[in-house]
């Protein structure tokens, strides 16, 4: 907690944030996403990159995955924004730094990011802190979870016009839901206006894995756990297209890691790429 009473993002946030950050330190150019903000945001001690999750051989495919599914995003919403798509929802949006980056495009965007009240509430505080303003086109939209409260109804008292066409992002966010939350937020999703895309990954099964890859994945488990906030759904790709379209969505694709990795890996030299099980539902009203 800060001297505010404002609660710190959660580790899995921080992570997040700071891998980003490594893949511009460690990896070399062309960099699929450059975000060291997030690093600035965090404000971690100097010895960050000594911490184990941050070792850039062993993790390297964990943060190839999370700078491939925000480019994928980030694309998606460049492409919409052109097509006059004027919304764009983050839900559990943590360190996300798409509107202080990119003030190109969301100049022309309402940006709307969901998250808990207190770790938004310390973000809020550290953008200031970084000399970021927050403009009236971004909406930092706080929701507890915890009491209950509907993240639908908070984004619409927030300005968001459910009539009217958005793109909705949420990434990281199904493997910490049941397959019944899940569920119900696809349903509140198909509900969005036509021509609204969503974009929400989830985890594949540890026994769709690679066998080299499942050691790893069973200590991230652990370390979810530890930390109080375990893993709690897995998905098939089949099942996921099954739950979209079970929602309401006329329309669903499987986004894989091979995609991903065509597109944003395919001609490096150092071997980069999303090994980490991590894969995207694409899924359009």
């Amino acid at each position: 907690m800060t001297d505010e009473g404002t609660e710190e993002p959660d580790g899995t946030a921080v992570r997040v944030a700071l891998w980003r950050a490594l893949h511009v330190q460690v990896d070399a150019p062309p960099h699929v996403l450059e975000d060291e903000l997030g690093l600035r945001l965090a404000a971690p001690d100097r010895d960050w990159r000594r911490r184990g999750d941050m070792d850039p051989h062993t993790t390297d495919w964990f943060r190839a995955a999370i700078v491939a599914r925000a480019r994928f995003i980030e694309d998606l919403v460049v492409e919409q924004a052109a097509r006059g798509v004027d919304q764009y929802v983050l839900l559990g949006a943590g360190l996300d730094t798409f509107a202080q980056r990119r003030p190109e495009i969301a100049a022309g965007l309402r940006v709307f990011e969901v998250d808990r009240p207190g770790p938004q509430a310390w973000k809020r505080r550290r953008l200031t802190e970084l000399g970021f303003a927050i403009p009236d086109r971004l909406r930092l939209v706080p929701v507890d979870f915890e009491a209950g409260a509907s993240w639908w109804d908070r984004l619409t008292a927030a300005g968001f016009d459910p009539n009217r066409p958005a793109v909705v992002a949420s990434t990281g966010v199904a493997l910490y839901l049941t397959e019944e939350a899940n569920a119900a937020t696809l349903r509140r999703l198909a509900s969005l206006a036509p021509g609204s895309t969503v974009a929400m990954t989830f985890q594949l099964p540890p026994a769709l894995l690679d066998e080299d890859k499942r050691a790893a994945f069973q200590v991230a488990v652990k370390g979810a756990e530890a930390a109080g906030t375990p893993f709690l759904s897995f998905f098939a790709p089949s099942r996921m297209l099954t739950l979209a379209r079970e929602a309401g969505f006329p329309k669903a694709r499987h986004v894989s890691a091979a995609m991903l990795n065509e597109r944003y890996f395919a001609d490096r030299t150092d071997g980069l790429r999303t090994e980490s099980g991590e894969e995207m539902l694409l899924a359009t009203t």
